[in-house]
């Protein structure tokens, strides 16, 4: 009797996710699971596209015209965007450059793979909020209530901060110093940790909050945002809290109106903010956790009333005098004269 061959995307697959992402690499959980969602979503198509089961599929199966067979659908049948076909993209390559290094063998088949491009994607408009625009938003929360003060203290601290969403998830009472600096800690992506001042103002909103509403020592050990059932904010709870806050603002601030916002919109909302206060384009990105300074830049070409002040600095068209060749019969008899 022939002994059955080892499947090797088993093989590859466990190697992966069980020693090499989180050993080897040292990626956090959350890429991880971004990792391993991507995947879920790719084997599930081969398998339905193939019409096998799961554990006949294999390495040598798979072909990438199958893999951009998934990307297709993946922006046809799911609708997602061309952002988030990249991420899954980039999770399969992170996958193929394994296997090309743990099974030499499949390496013709790991370089193919790698070769499908990333698609360009247009570069949408970011949406922010404008200062008066917050402003009006923490003034229509109602701070007579308990969850009133989470949620005005919540906006605060992503507005000082411009933290990321899960950033202000993960954030501890502990991360929060409330004495002289002010300030608190930030465990961004790739685990790299930052310190971000906080404002007088912000600071006693947390204390108040944390104190009066949760009976909490500023000292302990616990989220320092909670849902009603005692547990940490979710990402879609934050979402829920913004839409809502911006809702109630909307009456009072049309401009809210016409804006697609979203959570990550307080982190634009912060770096424009910055921006505009004359903070150099080092300190945001410092300021933001950027890995990169390209990052922080985009942001010097988004705010409107900076770029009316610009062209306030330029002459207008009007006031310009035509060029001397205008007066000539020919701009070759002008170019001669110079």
């Amino acid at each position: 009797m022939n002994k059955k061959s080892p499947n090797i995307l088993a093989c590859a697959l466990r190697d992966f996710f069980g020693e090499y992402l989180p050993s080897l690499r040292g990626l956090s959980p959350h890429t991880v699971l971004s990792y391993r969602d991507a995947l879920i979503l790719w084997l599930r198509f081969l398998t339905s596209d193939k019409k096998i089961p799961l554990t006949k599929l294999d390495l040598p199966n798979i072909q990438p015209e199958d893999t951009i067979a998934f990307l297709h659908h993946l922006e046809q049948d799911r609708h997602n965007c061309v952002a988030t076909r990249n991420i899954r993209l980039a999770a399969i390559h992170a996958f193929f450059r394994f296997v090309g290094e743990r099974f030499p063998e499949q390496l013709y088949q790991a370089q193919r793979m790698l070769a499908i491009p990333f698609k360009r994607a247009s570069v949408a408009v970011i949406d922010y909020f404008d200062y008066e625009e917050i402003k009006v938003i923490l003034e229509c929360i109602d701070r007579s209530t308990a969850l009133g003060r989470r949620d005005y203290a919540l906006l605060a601290m992503m507005f000082n901060t411009g933290a990321r969403v899960q950033e202000i998830i993960d954030l501890q009472i502990t991360d929060v110093q409330f004495i002289r600096p002010f300030q608190v800690r930030l465990l961004g992506k790739g685990r790299k940790m930052r310190i971000c001042p906080l404002w007088p103002q912000t600071t006693q909103v947390l204390r108040d909050y944390c104190r009066h509403d949760r009976g909490l020592n500023l000292h302990d050990h616990q989220p320092l945002f909670i849902n009603h059932r005692g547990a940490a904010l979710t990402r879609f709870g934050i979402r829920y809290i913004m839409n809502k806050r911006c809702e109630a603002a909307r009456a009072l601030q049309p401009t809210l109106a016409g804006k697609s916002l979203h959570p990550h919109s307080m982190r634009h909302s912060t770096a424009v903010h910055l921006l505009k206060s004359g903070v150099d384009l080092v300190t945001i990105s410092h300021w933001l956790g950027h890995a990169s300074l390209n990052t922080t830049n985009r942001y010097a070409s988004i705010d409107l009333d900076m770029k009316r002040k610009a062209i306030e600095l330029i002459e207008s068209p009007s006031d310009v005098k035509a060029g001397a060749w205008k007066k000539d019969e020919t701009i070759l008899e002008w170019l001669e004269s110079l």
